[in-house]
C-alpha cells in the first residue's frame, strides 16, 4: 500500500474529488493529495515450461494401452515377448484384477512372458489347448511400410511366430523408431534360428547367401560376450546384419527356411491385422 503527495502542482483554480485524490486550491498554491491510492500490482507473466518429450518407454506403453483395448473378456490371448509387449500384458492383467475382464486364457510365447502373466495372475494355455488365438499383441524390432516385419531381437521368434500365425487377427505395438523402409534397414539384427549342431556351417551360408547385401552373420552370444546364447527351444541364434535392406523379403525368407537346420527366421511377412504406432504426435494406427 502508497501512499503518494505533489506539491507545487500547477493547475487553473478548481477543485474536484477523482476516486481517492483530492484536489484543494487557493490563489496562490495548489497541494494534490492523494489519500489510500492503491498502486496496482503487476504480476510478471510466466510462459508455461514445455512438457519434456516423452521417453522411448512411455512411448511404447502408450501403444500398447491402446492395443489392449481390443481385448475382450472371454478372448484367448497371444502374449508376446519383449519390453512393448510387457506393457501390454502388465495392463491386461490389471484389468484382470480390477474386474474389468474376466475370462481370459493367455498363450504365452517366451518363458519370460510365462513368468510375468504368472505373476499378474493370467491364466494361462498352450496352443495344444487352445489352437485358435483370437488376438495377438506383441512388439516387433522393425515394420516396413507394407507392415511386414523383423521381430526376434528379444530371442523368441519361433514361439511367436507359432503363436501369432494361429491367431485371427495380430495387433503390432511399437514406438516411431521401429518403422523402416526395408527390413533390414535398421542395420540391426535379423535372427535366425538355428540347431547348435553345424552352426558355424549355416551361419557361412547365411552370410554368403546375402553377400551382395553387404549381410555380416554373428553367433548371438550372452552378455559375458564369451557364452552362445540359448532359446527356450535349446537352439542357437545366428543374427544377420545388413548393410542394404533386403530387396524381396518373401524370396529371402524361402531361400532362409530351405536351408537344413534353420529352425525359424524372423521375417514375420504378411502376418500383422495392424499396427499401433507411437511417436512424438500420438498414436497412429496403421492397418491392411
Amino acid at each position: 500500500m502508497a501512499t503518494l503527495s505533489f506539491l507545487s502542482l500547477s493547475s487553473s483554480p478548481s477543485s474536484f474529488l477523482h476516486q481517492n485524490a483530492i484536489i484543494s486550491t487557493t490563489t496562490t498554491t495548489k497541494t494534490l493529495h492523494l489519500r489510500n491510492l492503491t498502486m496496482p500490482i503487476i504480476k510478471s507473466m510466466s510462459v508455461p515450461t514445455p512438457a519434456p518429450p516423452l521417453t522411448q518407454d512411455e512411448l511404447k506403453k502408450l501403444a500398447a494401452e491402446k492395443a489392449v483395448d481390443s481385448v475382450k473378456s472371454g478372448m484367448v490371448l497371444g502374449l508376446g515377448t519383449g519390453s512393448t509387449a510387457a506393457f501390454a500384458v502388465s495392463r491386461i492383467g490389471e484389468l484382470l484384477s480390477s474386474g474389468k475382464l474376466s475370462n481370459i486364457i493367455g498363450i504365452p510365447t517366451s518363458k519370460r512372458t510365462f513368468e510375468q502373466a504368472t505373476s499378474l495372475g493370467i491364466p494361462l494355455s498352450v496352443l495344444d489347448d487352445h489352437p485358435r488365438i483370437d488376438l495377438a499383441i506383441d512388439g516387433a524390432d522393425e515394420v516396413d511400410l507394407d507392415l511386414n516385419l523383423v521381430k526376434g531381437r528379444g530371442g523368441a521368434l519361433l514361439r511367436e511366430k507359432m503363436v501369432e500365425a494361429a491367431s485371427d487377427k495380430f495387433i503390432v505395438i511399437v514406438d516411431e523408431t521401429k518403422l523402416v523402409e526395408g527390413l533390414g534397414g535398421s542395420g540391426l539384427a535379423m535372427p535366425v534360428e538355428v540347431v547348435q549342431f553345424c552352426w558355424k556351417y549355416n551361419s557361412g551360408r547365411l552370410q554368403e547367401m546375402f553377400k551382395e547385401l553387404g549381410c555380416e552373420a554373428k553367433l548371438r552370444l550372452e552378455g559375458d560376450g564369451k557364452t552362445p546364447y540359448v532359446t527356450d527351444n535349446s537352439n542357437f541364434i545366428v543374427d544377420l546384419y545388413f548393410k542394404t535392406p533386403i530387396k524381396d523379403a518373401d524370396a529371402a525368407g524361402r531361400a532362409i527356411s530351405a536351408l537344413e537346420g534353420v529352425v525359424e527366421h524372423g521375417l514375420f511377412l504378411d502376418m500383422a491385422s495392424e499396427v499401433i504406432i507411437a511417436g512424438k504426435s500420438g498414436v497412429s494406427v496403421k492397418a491392411k
